[in-house]
């Protein structure tokens, strides 16, 4: 069984690999001096489609997310 603080350090360690991952993407720019579109959405893990990445440069977030996050609920 995993203990409490066992739990904690995953939490932890995926927390900070998705901090690394948006700023490693907010570095990051294509020719067209856009910033790279995240394959995979930053708050919840969800795959980005390709059609959304095409579509909007830079993306971060999936649908879902995006639409929290402009309410404010992220």
């Amino acid at each position: 069984m995993t203990d409490v603080i066992d739990e904690g350090s995953r939490v932890e360690a995926q927390f900070t690999e998705m901090a690394v991952a948006r700023q490693l993407a907010a570095a990051a720019k294509t020719k067209s001096g856009h910033p790279l579109s995240a394959e995979n959405c930053t708050e919840c893990g969800d795959e980005i489609p390709q059609k959304r990445r095409e579509h909007v440069p830079g993306c971060q977030y999936c649908t879902g997310c995006q639409a929290l996050n402009e309410k404010g609920r992220l």
